[in-house]
């Protein structure tokens, strides 16, 4: 690495854009590689929410827990996954913990989640170790990985947030087919200390090379001022930068940090009862364990490469006409997946268990995107943590609450509550508008 000079410009709205200084100047890598290793470390912690319901079912068996139990432990840790954002951002931002001491304490977070629940079938014990320190554990890595893709890539972050964030829904196939055909109360300790240690080792390895850019910094090949020509400036006239770096207390008074909070919470809850319901619907349907857990992977594999899809999309069409379009799939998506399930339609089934997987993930990187965009980069690790918090309200309805509907309305009530309440999200996010700039 070596010092580089820098100029700071202005654009009309006083926004300062730092610019001169190439990634290896700062670095002494690639800005490629900012992508790279948050994607393998994302991928390493999407067992946490994606395998879930592939796993409850042997831990129920083997520990005598009920499926309230279970899903409860997956309510708490969306809790905690979600919850640790916003703090963390705040100590980012000012220089008290660094991207790489973030990633290495989750690293031993997310690995002790797993231990906890293979050594243990002490409900107590449970909820500390796996909610508690796994939920902690794998949220800081999610907050520090997406705010670093959009802090490298300000200029086109949609598909590379996209793609980061992709990682951490496929990221868990694999293991959703090995729990489904070998985890048993017999053999689990092994599986899951096997999979605890997988994510302490690839976690910290990635998480040890993070390194964030100086605050303010732009690409010096890429002019922040110019509207028109390549396919780059392009994309800045459907997504411009914000026009000020707002502060958290800043961006909610502009009243759309709040709208996306409510719009998260809303599709939030509704994606992780897709995740959490899917199999056990599906096997409730008749459709057998290797159907259930195909459903299951399916759901993963395009909630993920959706979530890519709809960034690359967004960079072309803007971001909030992406989501618009997202969330009412989310929401049809529902309806579906009820309908084909009462009637055992396996096909259509599937049909709409892909739907479901990528209308119940895309959101995510469009809100990690919309974000920096409305309020800028400097302060993006807080702002998106509040927004992210969301989830915390979300979580407890698609685990805990979504366990209590299916109790009292079954499987078709709750599947259509979901459905309605997603197409509620999509209509909210007609009124997100960028704070400062003129329609």
């Amino acid at each position: 690495m070596t010092a580089a000079s820098y100029e700071e410009i202005v654009d009309e709205n006083g926004r300062v854009y730092r610019i001169g200084e190439t990634p290896h100047d700062i670095m002494g890598r690639s800005r490629s590689w900012m992508v790279w290793l948050p994607w393998i470390a994302m991928m390493a912690v999407s067992v946490y929410e994606y395998g879930w319901g592939a796993v409850e079912g042997t831990l129920e068996e083997k520990y005598g827990w009920t499926l309230s139990d279970a899903f409860w432990l997956a309510s708490v840790w969306a809790v905690f996954q979600a919850g640790v954002a916003f703090p963390a951002g705040r100590l980012r931002e000012k220089n008290i913990v660094s991207a790489k001491a973030a990633m290495l304490a989750g690293a031993v977070c997310s690995g002790i989640g797993y231990f906890a629940i293979s050594h243990s079938g002490n409900l107590a014990l449970a909820f500390v170790g796996y909610s508690v320190l796994g939920g902690t554990g794998a949220g800081l890595v999610y907050a520090t990985c997406i705010n670093m893709v959009g802090k490298w890539y300000p200029e086109k972050r949609g598909a590379r947030t996209g793609f980061v964030n992709g990682g951490f829904a496929y990221g868990a196939v694999p293991f959703i087919y090995v729990f489904a055909a070998f985890l048993t109360p017999d053999d689990y300790s092994v599986i899951l200390d096997v999979m605890g240690l997988y994510m302490l080792i690839a976690v910290g390895v990635c998480g040890f090379l993070f390194k964030d850019p100086p605050k303010g910094w732009w690409p010096k090949d890429v002019d922040p001022l110019r509207r028109g020509g390549n396919r780059t400036a392009r994309s800045l006239v459907k997504n411009p930068p914000a026009v000020k770096q707002f502060s958290p207390m800043e961006a909610v008074r502009t009243g759309m940090l709040p709208l996306m909070w409510v719009c998260l919470v809303i599709i939030g809850g509704v994606s992780l009862f897709g995740i959490n319901f899917q199999v056990p619907f599906a096997k409730e349907s008749g459709f057998g364990p290797f159907v259930a857990a195909s459903s299951a992977g399916v759901l993963s594999i395009v909630n993920g490469t959706g979530r890519a899809v709809v960034g690359w999309v967004s960079d072309r069409i803007g971001r909030r006409q992406t989501l618009t379009i997202v969330l009412v799939i989310a929401g049809v998506a529902q309806f579906g997946v009820v309908y084909t399930g009462n009637t055992h339609n396996l096909t259509l089934f599937m049909v709409f268990a892909f739907l479901t997987g990528f209308g119940g993930g895309a959101f995510y990187p469009l809100f990690a995107t919309l974000v920096p965009d409305y309020f800028g980069e400097d302060n993006n690790a807080s702002n998106y943590g509040l927004v992210y918090s969301a989830k915390l309200v979300g979580g407890v309805g698609g685990g805990g609450l979504a366990a209590a509907v299916i109790s009292a309305w079954g499987y078709t009530g709750a599947y259509v509550l979901a459905g309605c309440i997603a197409i509620l999200a999509a209509l909210l996010t007609l009124f997100l508008r960028q704070p400062g700039r003129a329609r």
